[in-house]
């Protein structure tokens, strides 16, 4: 019962990080084509796609839209 809940706790981290790196991936500066593919790559190979993401994936992220109410303090 313990292996159980062991990796079911692994999946859900996998799935968090991946969930992460394709929110990462949508908000670079990359074509739409190239994100296509690493959304692809990690849905369809999560944890090699996660490996290779975090080796040669996109690094440019464009900050999120921000507006004048989020910013005073």
């Amino acid at each position: 019962m313990q292996t159980t809940y062991f990796w079911i706790g692994l999946l859900v981290i996998l799935l968090l990080i991946d969930l992460w790196i394709i929110n990462s991936v949508w908000r670079s500066d990359n074509s739409s084509g190239s994100k296509a593919g690493w959304t692809a790559l990690v849905v369809l190979l999560p944890f090699l796609g996660a490996v290779i993401w975090a080796v040669a994936g996109p690094r440019g992220v464009t900050k999120g839209p921000s507006s004048p109410e989020h910013s005073k303090g």
